[in-house]
């Protein structure tokens, strides 16, 4: 329940503040006076967007500050999901500056607005004047119904399986597309893949067929070098080695009369040792190059099959190559399997949607099941307030389609005379009818949803007289049990409130501002008169204003 409400710097308000308690509260003023302002300043309270060009002095910031009562109302898990302190009494505000920051507040904790409209769902329901036009509305219906149903936790298991299902449907549709495409491609793809597999190509196999080709290439000049290279070492009279045996034995002689020289034969022999296996190798190189026309023609086959498959694929390496093995194994292995892991989609799918009717079903039976005491009350309610012939018709049929809130379509039919046909509720009924049907409307809503808090904004449009009277009373009977503040331009319902504030504007020197006030008694008395009288005090005014307050 709002307890307290407080605005600073907001349109044409400077600084207004006002109790509030449970029951009904009356809200008068002249047209223009600045209530949509208080109520805009309420929305904003509540987690609506800001309009910065609403504040009324730039160079200070507007705080709108409501203070609720929320011990009654098993909030505490709201706001430990929410990590916030819990105040039976819990402070909401909002700072919005020139510059185009806004702030909010709970409990003097920074939140993010949708935190703040989460909460405000919990505690207040601002009925403007044009939500009324709503009530012809097919998402307000279903949201009235649900309400009434307990729909709610329902709805949300729905919606998320309902995302799930289109998330499995959007998978089948890019698997099927894949497939698709790759079955158009499976048969190059599969020759591609078996030309790379059938060249059993290998990681550096590229860089050892190159070096045994030129090997092939060139026997005749490996021959004619390799051959110097042995005599130059090994020839018994010009040879580096018989020269180095030589030295070796001629060192030997004088090694025993210095360590010196006992080092230098030592590094000859190591020499030798070394020449000497230089040697061997040049001598078994030497045997190995041979003309062999047949592996040359193999090797520069297998070098050529390489060089078309890069050239072909745009690769620059055998590894590059069985790359393009492994992405064309993949996507032919796609095609071949596509049956398998088709049906596993399909079969996910259709399990998601039994899920979906399961639940849906039982959407619609929670709503079949309220329909008929939901009119019938509301048909109770509207016959009060002058619609005695009145007939609701509510129909609801299930779909093979799912929707965004079941797999239902709802349609209201009113008929507001006696022997008329029944037609669309938004066609059907004039705008003094719409706002009876929506009072009844949400007069039920308000006992079955236990709201704290209903704001109803001129909900008396298009009606007067003895049925003005009658709305105040349901008003009035509403508060009993709630906090009901209306905003109203007839006396009729102004005279049931137990509490009445007054807006209006006073010209203070050269600016305009908007304030409120308490009335009491004897001022109601004379509010109510000039509602009456049209701005004049006549003593039947008064006295049928004291009537309508006592």
């Amino acid at each position: 329940m709002l307890t307290e409400l407080s605005i600073k710097n907001y349109a044409l308000i400077e600084d207004i503040k006002i109790n509030l308690q449970q029951g009904f509260t009356i809200i008068t003023g002249e047209t223009g006076a600045g209530k949509s302002i208080m109520l805009g300043a309420l929305g904003l309270l509540l987690g609506k967007r800001a309009d910065y060009s609403a504040i009324r002095n730039a160079k200070n910031k507007c705080i709108i500050e409501g203070v609720f009562d929320i011990s009654n109302y098993s909030l505490k898990s709201f706001f430990e999901a929410e990590d916030l302190d819990f105040e039976e009494h819990t402070i909401i505000r909002r700072e919005i500056l020139a510059s185009g920051k806004s702030r909010a507040f709970i409990n003097d904790t920074p939140v993010t607005l949708p935190v703040l409209v989460k909460l405000g769902d919990f505690l207040i329901d601002i009925h403007g004047q044009h939500q009324t036009l709503s009530l012809g509305e097919n998402q307000y219906q279903f949201q009235v119904l649900d309400t009434l149903a307990k729909n709610q936790e329902v709805l949300q298991k729905y919606k998320k399986g309902l995302k799930e299902h289109k998330k499995l449907q959007q998978q089948l549709s890019v698997l099927k597309e894949d497939q698709s495409q790759a079955l158009k491609e499976h048969d190059y793809n599969l020759f591609l893949l078996n030309e790379l597999q059938e060249a059993k190509l290998k990681a550096g196999e590229q860089e050892e067929l190159e070096e045994r080709y030129e090997e092939l290439s060139n026997v005749e000049t490996l021959t004619e070098h390799l051959s110097f290279a042995v005599n130059q070492i090994q020839q018994e009279e010009i040879g580096s080695l018989s020269g180095l045996k030589e030295v070796k034995t001629n060192l030997s002689k004088i090694s025993k009369f210095s360590a010196n020289y006992a080092a230098l034969q030592e590094r000859i022999e190591s020499v030798i040792i070394e020449l000497d296996d230089v040697a061997q190798e040049l001598e078994n190189s030497l045997e190995r190059v041979e003309a062999n026309p047949e592996e040359l023609e193999q090797v520069n086959s297998k070098l050529q099959l390489i060089h078309n498959l890069q050239k072909k694929h745009a690769a620059g390496s055998v590894e590059e190559l069985l790359e393009i093995t492994n992405t064309l194994n993949e996507k032919v292995a796609l095609t071949e399997n596509a049956d398998a892991d088709l049906e596993k989609l399909q079969q996910e799918l259709l399990k998601s949607r039994k899920e979906l009717e399961r639940i849906s079903l039982e959407i619609y039976n929670n709503r079949k099941k309220i329909i008929p005491d939901f009119i019938t009350t509301v048909e109770r309610i509207v016959a009060e307030l002058g619609m005695p012939n009145a007939r609701l018709k509510i129909e609801l049929k299930q779909q093979s389609e799912f929707f965004a809130n079941g797999q239902d379509i709802l349609n209201w039919y009113l008929s507001a005379n006696k022997g008329g046909d029944f037609n669309e509720l938004k066609k059907a009924a004039s705008g003094g009818e719409l706002s009876r049907i929506m009072l009844a409307v949400k007069s039920i809503l308000a006992t079955q949803s236990k709201l704290p808090t209903i704001v109803f904004d001129e909900i008396d449009t298009g009606v007067s007289g003895d049925i003005a009277q009658k709305m105040g009373d349901i008003l009035q009977k509403m508060g009993l049990s709630m906090q009901v503040i209306a905003i109203t331009h007839l006396p009729q319902i102004a005279g049931k409130g137990s509490k009445h504030f007054k807006i209006f504007k006073e010209d203070i020197g050269e600016t305009t501002v908007t304030k409120i006030e308490e009335l009491a008694t004897e001022d109601r008395i004379e509010e109510l008169a000039m509602m009456l009288g049209g701005n004049t005090k006549s003593e039947s005014a008064m006295a049928h204003a004291k009537a309508l307050l006592n």
